[in-house]
């Protein structure tokens, strides 16, 4: 990008007027003055790419909708192209076309940057062009300024979060109310706070896609989100909420990062957390993000993780920063940071202590029977605990040592096989010790 001399408007040409759309219009809108104030020019809507120009909004546009991109993305006078359309695809092609065409790129998406970050971190610098995506994790929750920035003198240890506001919401009713994971999910649906279809986020997805971002910038290394283990919280009952309660914890579904001697591990699990934990206080649908760096130590950021404005908050804060690097004739000054290529950790060389609840037939010999089952494959035990009696069959809860998955693995199919296990309800880490 060439030195411009000073602009008395910078122009946006925006891909998307939904919900979060709507909310950076309001903002741009109402914070039109001090927004001035801050980059040293005027920032204003230019064009607004949407699917029906002929649709009520929320917001006044006159004369702003277009149904063509190329009349977004082509036209000379707009500086900053705003991507908030979500889903892979058009929107990628339409971020990679803006790039090449010289235009700084704001994006919310964390499909495409999970995916295809490195492609367009290419296309950003190739074009000498900014490309920030502050609102594509955790909404209005700076991180990824703060993990790029702020911090970048420390080396990361672990990125740990709660980065799903609809499976935390859930998880919260369910301790509070005692109630089971299909009511919660019905209320979810019904409050907007989940899609008709949660897959995306009960099976640990949307999760999964924003660790991978958080994890490239925290390690250095380019992470997919094929690259991340899953589990969901389907299979959470609220028994394992009672019984993590009893021990101590409260269950969350983490998003976990951290480097260590096999690897980089990256993971997206339900997990047992200490209730003295920062993050076992964080609830409904609230987000947070721990991170240890070896000079700050333990920071956490923490605040609302999705919504109109929330994200709207960070697809402006974005749009100043790109601003002024217009102003000032700069660009591309903090791209991408994957400057190495690290091994990943397989999920069967994690360890972690973990929680087991079994149905077991009621009598004697069969606790020393389970206990050596699990000594064969390595598991020690922590606790063993009989909880109550379902139909003719014991339930028992246990709580390990640390143990490498693989051994726990091996375990588990041990016990499977044992005459004297009916079934294997719920196996789930801990973490946070």
């Amino acid at each position: 990008m060439k030195a411009n001399s000073h602009k008395q408007t910078i122009n946006i040409g925006m891909l998307g007027l939904g919900t979060v759309g709507t909310g950076v219009a309001k903002i741009l809108a109402a914070n039109e003055h001090c927004i001035a104030q801050k980059v040293g020019s005027a920032v204003a809507l230019k064009k607004v790419l949407v699917r029906n120009a002929a649709k009520p909004r929320r917001v006044t546009l006159d004369g702003l909708l277009t149904t063509d991109p190329a009349a977004v993305i082509d036209d000379p006078e707009i500086d900053i192209i705003v991507e908030l359309m979500g889903g892979e695809e058009p929107a990628k092609d339409y971020i990679i076309r803006a790039l090449k065409a010289g235009k700084h790129v704001v994006t919310a998406n964390k499909d495409v940057v999970a995916r295809h970050g490195r492609d367009l971190f290419a296309a950003a610098e190739e074009n000498n062009v900014d490309l920030l995506f502050e609102a594509s994790v955790g909404g209005g929750i700076p991180i990824i300024r703060p993990l790029k920035q702020c911090l970048a003198g420390n080396r990361i240890s672990q990125v740990m979060g709660i980065v799903n506001g609809t499976t935390n919401y859930m998880l919260t009713k369910m301790t509070a109310d005692k109630s089971d994971y299909e009511a919660v999910l019905a209320e979810a649906q019904q409050k907007g706070y989940a899609e008709a279809d949660p897959t995306a986020d009960v099976g640990g997805f949307d999760a999964a896609r924003k660790i991978a971002i958080l994890a490239s910038i925290a390690f250095g290394t380019r992470v997919t989100l094929d690259d991340v283990y899953v589990e969901g919280i389907t299979g959470i009952t609220p028994q394992d909420i009672e019984y993590a309660g009893e021990f101590g914890y409260v269950i969350k579904l983490l998003a976990i990062a951290g480097e260590t001697d096999k690897g980089v591990d990256v993971r997206v699990h339900p997990a047992f957390i200490a209730k003295n934990h920062p993050l076992a206080a964080v609830n409904d649908v609230f987000n947070a993000i721990f991170v240890k760096g070896d000079a700050v130590g333990e920071t956490m950021f923490y605040g609302r993780g999705a919504g109109e404005m929330p994200t709207a908050s960070a697809v402006v804060a974005d749009i100043i920063d790109v601003a002024r690097d217009i102003q000032h004739g700069v660009a591309s000054r903090v791209l991408c940071t994957c400057f190495d290529n690290k091994p990943l950790c397989p999920i069967d060389k994690t360890e972690a202590p973990y929680y087991i609840r079994l149905l077991v037939e009621d009598k004697p010999g069969v606790l020393a029977a389970i206990a050596g089952a699990f000594g064969c494959q390595q598991v020690s035990l922590n606790s063993v605990v009989q909880k109550r009696k379902v139909d003719d069959w014991a339930e028992i809860v246990l709580i390990t040592y640390r143990v490498s998955d693989a051994n726990m693995r091996m375990a588990l199919s041990a016990l499977g096989g044992m005459p004297v296990v009916n079934k294997i309800s719920s196996v789930i880490r801990v973490v946070g010790e």
